[in-house]
């Protein structure tokens, strides 16, 4: 059986990790032959396209599929990956992400694919952003959502917003949690030479942050709530893990408010490397405004790390209140500063948050379960 995946770009991020470990996950199944076509991503967010080298055959770059919108190019898309399509006669064919969601999925169609599926990583529309780029994103998914055969979700809660806006119907939907290699995460260690490295010193509170310097990821808010932090935990060191076209500002941000010698700038890290900074942290925030189900939340607690979110998208399914962390209204500062207040003084309550944490996500998240689960799907959706 041939499938044949569609995504965007390939930058550092949960979508992209999560269409990595699938194709080349699926790429091992009795019976399947896979390809994963991604338009061109490189620059200050880092690309993953290093990790299918090794793979042959595996990786079609298109340079005419890019984020932005360019009626010009995204024609000229739409017509080559129906001619590929035509051409290589996928059984299947499984999109990614908004711009190669709605270009792929369109293509399939008219090229006569038998299988058209669609992964819901994040929404495209929400109260994120305004009345008119939500009109357009909810009626190119409508569109592109009377093609498509089944849909996997990241989240529950994806599935709930995409049939509210009139997309499907329910029984085109399956939850597969977006998994991860559980065991780098599972072995994090709290190393001093890496502290050091840092400026980390032996008492210091490290809060965690891992994402990209970009709008709606919850930077400022963090900013903003730091100076009612500090004054009631003067140790608290705030580590920033990622990059993006944000960095400067909120480096200079941190440094108008005196907080420079608090925040830790990080710059870009390697997938891989991001165990190592969540062993040296003592508990993780994720403050993003728009999320189907953040990584770093189950990355998080495989560390053994408690987590303080937004209830934004599907965060309420892994961040459970009491259990694993605390969940906050979006831009509560004032819950902000005295969740992360609580954990910070409070070792023990870390420590059971953290561990519950872990036996959860070891049962839910492991990469094998959810390339299993798309397996599964693909055969079902392929029965005669």
């Amino acid at each position: 059986m041939r499938v044949t995946h569609v995504i965007t770009r390939l930058v550092i991020g949960g979508a992209q990790e999560n269409t990595v470990s699938s194709v080349l996950g699926l790429r091992r199944k009795p019976g399947l032959e896979v390809q994963l076509i991604s338009g061109p991503g490189a620059g200050r967010e880092g690309s993953l396209a290093s990790c299918l080298e090794s793979e042959r055959g595996l990786l079609r770059v298109m340079p005419t599929l890019v984020r932005p919108i360019s009626p010009r190019r995204d024609y000229a898309t739409l017509l080559e990956l129906t001619r590929i399509f035509r051409e290589t006669k996928p059984q299947i064919v499984h999109t990614h992400s908004g711009k190669a969601g709605i270009l792929g999925r369109l293509a399939a169609a008219r090229a006569g694919v038998p299988v058209i599926v669609h992964t819901i990583h994040g929404p495209s529309f929400g109260p994120f952003q305004g009345p008119a780029a939500n009109f357009i994103f909810k009626s190119a998914e409508r569109r592109a959502g009377k093609v498509t055969t089944h849909f996997i979700s990241v989240a529950d809660a994806m599935t709930r917003q995409y049939l509210a806006a009139g997309i499907g119907r329910p029984q085109q939907y399956t939850r597969i949690f977006s998994g991860f290699p559980l065991a780098p995460f599972l072995a994090a260690q709290n190393d001093p030479a890496w502290r050091t490295r840092w400026q980390i010193g032996p008492d210091d509170i490290v809060i965690g942050k891992i994402a990209r310097l970009f709008k709606l990821k919850g930077h400022d808010d963090l900013l903003s709530a730091a100076p009612a932090i500090l004054q009631r935990c003067p140790q608290i060191k705030f580590l920033l893990v990622g990059d993006g076209v944000g960095r400067e500002r909120l480096q200079e941000r941190a440094r108008s408010l005196g907080l420079q010698k608090h925040f830790i700038f990080t710059g870009l890290v390697p997938p891989e490397e991001i165990p190592r900074y969540l062993g040296i942290m003592d508990l993780v925030v994720h403050l993003s405004r728009r999320e189907g189900l953040a990584r770093v939340l189950p990355q998080a607690l495989a560390a053994g790390k408690p987590v303080v979110a937004y209830d934004c998208d599907g965060a309420g399914e892994v961040c459970r209140p009491d259990e694993t962390g605390f969940l906050l209204r979006p831009g509560d500062l004032p819950a902000l500063s005295e969740r992360v207040v609580q954990l910070a003084e409070n070792a023990a309550l870390r420590h059971r948050l953290g561990q519950c944490g872990r036996e959860f996500v070891r049962a839910h998240f492991s990469v094998e379960t959810m390339v299993d689960n798309i397996y599964a799907l693909y055969l079902q959706l392929t029965k005669p």
